[in-house]
């Protein structure tokens, strides 16, 4: 019973996560398209078969079956749509370049402005914010705390972790992965310094620690440490309105270069997550308090917006940049070279989940 209890929490924080993001990401696409004139013929929370639903006025309100997404359709949205003269001027598709442009921007600008609100209120309670950036991220040593196992091997502060057996590391996270799986075990590791690469061994302590599921567990850890440098803190309410678009744009610039960094190969694509990874964190974050909680869904905010505007057909970038193309072809790119960039644009978001499953089953399915 306790363990149905414990994944329970964990499916319905990742639900209760993913809906306020999906919901207020086609809420800005809703707002903006009503603002411009646009009729929306439905605003869905959720894909497939519906649950329930209600009409109000023009627009149906929609809680659907697979809880990973959601969608605003809008009148003359479909390709080929037969449109009376009379509705021309509420469709989608006849609808000025500008306002297309604004209504489809919008979702992952809301995405961006619920992040900013979170970030913001938070400031102005005065709690300190941590604002990373790749230097924080990479795996450098602060320090190494004495007689640890990192000490005894060798390792110093300011050292750069660049491989530990046959992996590459390249960022803070992945060394503690490895560290915590291999408690008592040899580690060959790489590290930089003042630009030599000099190879260690190191043995990593045992030591007890409850797991996600509530059992106990042996992970590895070898005493080192490291300060988070990019702290905010605003003095008064005021200042945090201005800090919280620091905050957002600090996170919006790594979740953009981490994308960045995975297609060069800087970042191993190894750190793509799928539903269990974010069920997960989200789980994690929400047995941790409500203000973890709410922090995490502002962080995932920000990876939907990013994620919404790269420039691949079905996602808003892609229709954004179709958009473009329009504006400097002056003419619409046409219904098939649209549905066959969609088709590719399908294809590659099938294969990035699939690789993205493949990660949680390796790092989060239980063994």
């Amino acid at each position: 019973m306790e363990l149905i209890q414990h994944y329970g929490f964990y499916i319905a924080s990742f639900v209760v996560a993913l809906g306020a993001l999906v919901a207020f990401h086609e809420f800005g696409h809703f707002w903006v398209a009503r603002r411009s004139g646009v009729k929306v013929l439905k605003f869905s929370i959720g894909f497939g078969p519906k649950i329930v639903g209600r009409q109000i006025g023009e627009t149906e309100y929609l809680l659907s079956m697979i809880p990973l997404g959601g969608y605003v359709k809008m009148l003359g949205e479909d390709a080929g749509e037969d449109i009376s003269e009379e509705d021309k001027r509420r469709s989608f598709s006849h609808a000025p370049l500008y306002k297309r442009f604004a209504i489809v921007a919008a979702g992952p600008v809301f995405n961006l402005l619920l992040a900013y609100i979170v970030f913001t209120v938070w400031l102005a309670t005065g709690a300190p914010l941590f604002v990373p950036s790749f230097a924080d991220l990479a795996p450098s040593v602060e320090s190494v705390v004495a007689g640890s196992p990192a000490a005894s091997a060798g390792l110093r502060s300011g050292d750069k972790v660049t491989q530990i057996g046959d992996k590459r590391i390249t960022t803070w996270n992945e060394m503690t992965d490895l560290v915590k799986k291999n408690p008592g075990k040899p580690l060959p590791v790489v590290v930089e310094r003042e630009g030599q690469s000099i190879s260690l061994t190191i043995i990593p302590a045992s030591k007890k620690e409850t797991s996600s599921d509530g059992t106990e567990i042996e992970v590895g850890q070898i005493g080192i440490t490291k300060a988070n440098k990019a702290i905010l803190q605003s003095d008064n309410p005021a200042m945090a309105v201005v800090d919280g678009v620091q905050a957002t744009w600090g996170w919006t610039k790594l979740t953009f270069m981490g994308i960045v960094k995975m297609i060069t190969r800087e970042i191993s694509p190894d750190n793509i997550g799928g539903p269990l990874t974010i069920a997960k964190i989200s789980g994690d974050a929400a047995s941790q308090g409500f203000s973890n909680y709410i922090f995490l869904i502002a962080i995932l905010s920000i990876n939907l917006g990013v994620l919404n505007l790269l420039p691949i057909p079905v996602l808003d970038g892609g229709h954004l940049a179709f958009f473009t193309l329009e504006a400097v072809l002056r003419r619409p790119v046409s219904i098939r070279s649209r549905e066959v960039a969609q088709q590719v644009g399908i294809f590659l978001l099938i294969c990035l989940m699939l690789y993205a499953f493949r990660n949680d089953i390796l790092n989060v399915w239980p063994k």
